[in-house]
């Protein structure tokens, strides 16, 4: 089984697969440590601000490390912003059965009434170099584009909107199908 989550900046990917991977034991993978391994190896001329290119050159990438856990009877959590809307087209319904896909996103909501709480949050688990860019408009934004793009796609989203802790909870306590 391969679980992806992804979801807007700062929703709390890299926090839930660590949770999950304490609890359920599978391997985890980061699409940013691809990404900045990529970018620092040189292997790509792209840069960290190259968001919208860095999606499908990342997820052509990723959807094949997907197949290949599945097909080799794997478990393993990936985690990332570097989704496409449509990445259920990349699959046949062999793989599609073996992914448990977690779309995270905040409504404008939390966002508004627990910002300070985000920004404290942000470096649970990772490191984060410059967190500038982190201002209530930008999450609000990125947060509406993923709702907007995942649900347009058919995608169930599970939005953040009052209880953090509730939420990601109930994630960690759904039975792995």
């Amino acid at each position: 089984m391969v679980i992806l989550i992804t979801g807007a900046s700062h929703t709390g990917k890299t926090l839930l697969a660590q949770k999950m991977v304490e609890i359920y034991k599978f391997s985890s993978f980061s699409i940013d440590h691809l990404k900045m391994g990529l970018i620092r190896s040189k292997n790509t001329n792209l840069t960290p601000n190259d968001d919208e290119a860095l999606t499908p050159y990342l997820w052509q990438i990723v959807r094949e490390i997907i197949k290949t856990a599945i097909e080799n009877g794997q478990n393993l959590i990936i985690e990332g912003c570097y989704v496409p809307f449509s990445w259920r087209s990349a699959f046949s319904e062999k793989y599609l059965h073996q992914i448990r896909f977690i779309a995270l996103a905040m409504s404008d909501k939390f966002i508004d009434e627990n910002f300070d709480k985000i920004k404290k949050h942000s470096c649970d688990i990772e490191n984060r170099l410059d967190d500038t860019t982190c201002t209530k408009e930008n999450l609000k934004a990125d947060n509406q584009n993923f709702i907007k793009g995942f649900a347009k796609n058919g995608e169930k989203i599970v939005l953040i909107d009052d209880d953090y802790e509730k939420t990601i909870n109930n994630l960690l306590s759904e039975n792995l199908k």
